[in-house]
């Protein structure tokens, strides 16, 4: 069980010029860091300056695949491809390999397990990906789910400004109960957890290992 209260805050689907920056802008403004899982095909000379800013701050930088597919349909080699794609890029503009893999649709198979050399991440999320979600249903249900070792999932996608505005509230409002944000990557590190392979985590103390 995680006692010291540690959340990561983590957003996928990115880079998204115009959405990325306005959520770099909210962290440094309230001195925190969050993950960042990208995908490898919008990694483009108009948003890797967002990637290095991101990196730059201290964030971690993780692997969402290269174009999101259903993933367990792949074969083998379009798998691994789908991964060393991101890997590849991330490491050429950060130098440094990503430790952690969020599923695209959080689908996931044993074959994946075997395949891709990445701790598994999913986390708590608030259907941020849709637009009908409002902004006070985003900060109501990350707040109400928030605990040691919580992983928060959103997303810096397209038109996403809700999420932008929502994170605005949350991050001041878990300070305020305590909590210190951590990359995913800390999480574990600072909870003396040591991640394992074969499972998906939801929190650093919370694995789910069936696949959906």
């Amino acid at each position: 069980m995680v006692e010291k209260k540690l959340v990561a805050l983590t957003f996928d689907d990115g880079p998204t010029p115009g959405i990325t920056d306005q959520v770099l802008d909210v962290l440094e403004t309230n001195q925190v860091v969050a993950s960042f899982f990208l995908i490898g095909q919008k990694i483009t000379e108009k948003s890797e300056y967002l990637v290095r800013r991101a990196y730059e701050m201290g964030c971690s930088i993780e692997n969402h695949s290269r174009t999101h597919p259903g993933m367990p349909e792949l074969k083998d080699q379009e798998i691994l491809d789908e991964v060393s794609y991101t890997t590849e890029q991330i490491v050429r503009i950060t130098g440094e390999q990503p430790k952690f893999f969020r599923p695209p649709y959080i689908s996931y198979n044993q074959k994946m397990y075997d395949l891709i050399d990445l701790y598994f991440i999913c986390g708590y999320g608030c259907e941020d990906w849709e637009p009908s979600v409002t902004e006070q249903e985003r900060i109501k249900r990350i707040l109400h789910d928030a605990k040691p070792g919580f992983i928060i999932l959103l997303h810096d996608m397209e038109d996403n400004v809700q999420t932008v505005e929502a994170i605005k509230t949350i991050i001041p409002a878990l300070k305020e109960q305590g909590y210190e944000f951590v990359t995913v990557r800390d999480l574990f590190q600072k909870s003396g957890i040591s991640p394992q392979k074969n499972v998906i985590y939801m929190g650093a103390d919370e694995v789910r290992k069936n696949y959906e």
